[in-house]
């Protein structure tokens, strides 16, 4: 069993070392073509060494073994006269050439054996990362949830409460709402963080715009929805939609327009959302949706955010398989989502109901 181990493990290093043996016999049989069968010899022990990395032991032995059977081979011929003298010199120039490739290859192997322990190093922060997050949610959620009880009750009690409690009931709630976020993205890496089913898209989508448009005085826009079937997970699709809008909210003036719109790609659909807002900088869109990344950070700590909101959208998205982009300029900014999985409904032609259902302005 040892010996058939053996051979399964070492079975190319041993068709190497009997075709090396075939080819010095041959240069010893037929010296005026040993040329061709020394050239194959160390050709052939390069190519080896490509598919195994020999340690460095080994491959001073191989090197020696090939050196010296070839060196005596090409010597014992001009020697007697069947080759020319200056032929020995290809055995120092091969042996270079293949001392070259060892240390390329074995600068290469280092290489990547860094890349792998940075990569095995990243993957353990993320699970310590994804782990401290639900702890710390977790754990957070009891006391706020007790400080908010208590105050409430005080609020009723009392017959003029101070608007002082009004302000922490707030601030509890925004912390409260913070902690569902980081659960959320807690849960980001686990397979069963989207629970994939088929949505009518068109329904979803004037859902999700009808509840939002009796939420902020802007000029509500349904723009033209891909009418048809995806596979996504409805609640998830739903936060990631609430979340552009949210940010979308948050980043627009009274009166400014905020579209939601669909189109299909192939077998995928883009979600947009797009807005009249001030549009992002330049050096923020590039990690807009990082964890804690804020496009505006004075103006999104007042608004009550702090960069989790984009990163939740980007890691529903990316469960399903697809990814976000946004557009930005002055005049306002576009979120795409795409998701693939989009069957698009049979003779169907984009639905528009932008007129029937445009809120323009101050509800």
């Amino acid at each position: 069993m040892r010996a058939i181990a053996f051979l399964r493990r070492r079975w190319l290093e041993l068709a190497w070392g009997v075709f090396a043996a075939a080819n010095f016999a041959v240069m010893l049989a037929l010296p005026r073509w040993e040329t061709i069968p020394f050239h194959f010899i160390w050709v052939s022990l390069t190519l080896l060494y490509g598919f195994r990395l020999f340690p460095a032991k080994a491959t001073v032995v191989i090197l020696a073994v090939v050196f010296v059977a070839t060196g005596i081979g090409i010597g014992h011929d001009a020697v007697v006269g069947t080759q020319p003298w200056d032929e020995i010199s290809e055995v120092p120039l091969m042996s270079a050439m293949f001392l070259a490739m060892v240390w390329h290859a074995h600068r290469r192997r280092a290489a990547l054996d860094v890349a792998k322990e940075e990569s095995a190093q990243r993957e353990a922060m993320l699970v310590q990362q994804g782990r401290f997050l639900h702890d710390a949610s977790h754990e957070l959620r009891t006391p706020v949830t007790i400080a908010r009880g208590h105050l409430e009750v005080l609020k009723r009690t009392r017959r003029n409460p101070s608007p002082e409690m009004d302000v922490a009931l707030d601030e509890l709630e925004r912390i409260e709402r913070i902690l569902e976020r980081l659960l959320l993205l807690a849960k980001a890496e686990q397979p069963d963080f989207v629970v994939v089913e088929t949505i009518d898209l068109e329904p979803f989508l004037e859902d999700v715009f009808m509840r939002w448009s009796e939420v902020a005085p802007r000029s509500w826009r349904l723009g033209k929805v891909a009418a048809g079937a995806l596979a996504a997970d409805p609640e998830g699709l739903r936060i990631a939609l609430d979340s552009l809008v949210e940010n979308a909210v948050k980043h627009t003036d009274t009166g400014a327009a905020i579209e939601l719109r669909s189109r299909a790609s192939g077998a995928s659909v883009v979600i947009e959302v797009a807005d009249e807002g001030s549009g992002i900088s330049a050096d923020a869109v590039s990690h807009i949706f990082d964890r804690f990344a804020r496009a505006d950070p004075a103006r999104t700590r007042a608004l009550g955010g702090v960069g989790l909101g984009l990163a939740i959208v980007d890691a529903i998205v990316k469960a399903h398989g697809g990814h976000c982009s946004v557009k930005t300029s002055t005049a306002g900014s576009t979120f795409s989502l795409q998701f693939p999985g989009f069957r698009e409904a049979e003779g169907a032609a984009y639905t528009s109901v932008a007129g029937a259902r445009r809120l323009a302005g101050m509800r």
